[in-house]
């Protein structure tokens, strides 16, 4: 029995090393024969047209319509929830809404999808999606390189800020010690980070404690800025949102106070999230198409945006994180997408607002606004989906 045990252990630990990697590069084959939405439009086939079961999708779509989340609509919730705001906010959000893409397609979409919102902390897993650009230009050479290695702005220049690389923050195990924008790293006090905040503890070393962290966020896209030399919308939007043919409607609004001076220009760094205000704002469609380029494996219609590798590196888990990626949530525990494969992974936000990517099922759904946990809606889809 010790034996049979030691050897299913062996294998499960096998499986989810490779897995990730087998997944992307089915991923990358898929890419070279799917169906690519050009800019402004996108294919729309019917549940039937797929084998896809109407009445078990219509009965999925009503669930979502009916579990929108409590956050107040003109976002008066914010400062009580987060703390003091630092950059703006819309006057009003959307109700729910969300787009499922099954097979590179619109099986369904509920809601004001094309409502421009908002969407927090996915663009943590748009930053992860500049690095990449920035790891493919060779921008930054090795994610294990010491980031003030390239970055010397002061930022990574004390003891124990040298040793943070790269991949350290991108799995959010930097320890970065510091401020950064008004606001700091500790996270400690009610004033600035609201419900948010946490109990004072020692910091450890950089690579040995996962702690979700905007400050420390927010200092890897002001390094992602150094590096490029320009604003990471800029990078963002030439090198990946034009490429997969976004609309103009997206903006990843700064701070107010966010802002450094680059050749002579003041640049503003953006954040990876919206906790303090400023944020991506984006609408539905725009989700679907990032996370489309994700399951596709960085590649759009023949075009490598992401380096193979790096997606596969992306989606393993890092070794302190609560199955975490390069800033993406996994699932290959089964406990962040409870009913979902170990295959999936989310970006998630607050409020809520997710996309939810599932290369078993050649699935994305982008719900927003929504209560409870998002895999309730995309199990509830891939029910109706014919199996597999």
């Amino acid at each position: 029995m010790i034996r049979i045990t030691r050897r299913a252990v062996l294998l499960t630990s096998l499986l989810t090393a490779i897995a990730p990697a087998a997944l992307a590069a089915a991923s990358t084959a898929a890419a070279s024969t799917a169906y690519f939405p050009p800019p402004a439009e996108w294919a729309r086939k019917t549940p039937a047209q797929l084998g896809v079961n109407g009445a078990k999708l219509a009965e999925a779509i009503a669930f979502a319509q009916s579990h929108e989340t409590e956050r107040e609509r003109d976002f008066s919730d914010q400062r009580k929830t987060f703390g003091e705001p630092l950059g703006s906010l819309p006057s009003r959000r959307a109700p729910t809404n969300g787009v499922v893409i099954y097979k590179g397609y619109v099986v369904a979409e509920f809601g004001d999808t094309h409502f421009v919102d908002p969407t927090y902390s996915v663009a943590k897993s748009m930053l992860a999606t500049v690095a990449g650009v920035a790891l493919r230009d060779g921008r930054i050479a090795d994610l294990d390189q010491p980031v003030g290695h390239t970055v010397r702005d002061g930022g990574y220049a004390s003891a124990q800020n040298a040793a943070v690389t790269w991949k350290h923050h991108l799995h959010q195990e930097s320890e970065w010690e510091g401020s950064l924008w008004g606001k700091n790293a500790d996270f400690i006090g009610h004033d600035a980070f609201g419900a948010g905040e946490r109990k004072p503890r020692m910091l450890g070393a950089p690579g040995s404690h996962f702690e979700y962290n905007d400050v420390r966020i927010n200092r890897l896209a002001l390094s992602l800025l150094r590096v490029f030399n320009k604003p990471v919308p800029d990078v963002f939007q030439q090198e990946v949102m034009d490429p997969i043919g976004a609309s103009a409607t997206w903006k990843w609004v700064p701070y107010t106070n966010s802002y450094v001076e680059i050749d002579g220009r003041p640049m503003a760094s953006v954040s990876g999230g919206t906790r303090w205000g400023g944020g991506m704002w984006i609408d539905s469609w725009d989700m679907a198409r990032f996370g489309y380029l994700w399951l596709r494996g960085g590649n759009w219609n023949g075009r490598q945006i992401l380096p193979p590798d790096y997606v596969k590196a992306a989606l393993r888990p890092s070794e302190h994180g609560p199955d975490y990626g390069y800033l993406w949530w996994l699932n290959t525990k089964g406990k962040n997408l409870p009913g979902l494969p170990a295959s999936a992974y989310a970006a998630l936000g607050a409020g809520s607002n997710d996309i939810v990517v599932s290369p078993e099922h050649d699935l994305v759904v982008v719900w927003r606004w929504h209560a409870g946990n998002t895999a309730e809606f995309a199990k509830r889809v891939i029910a109706a989906l014919p199996r597999q």
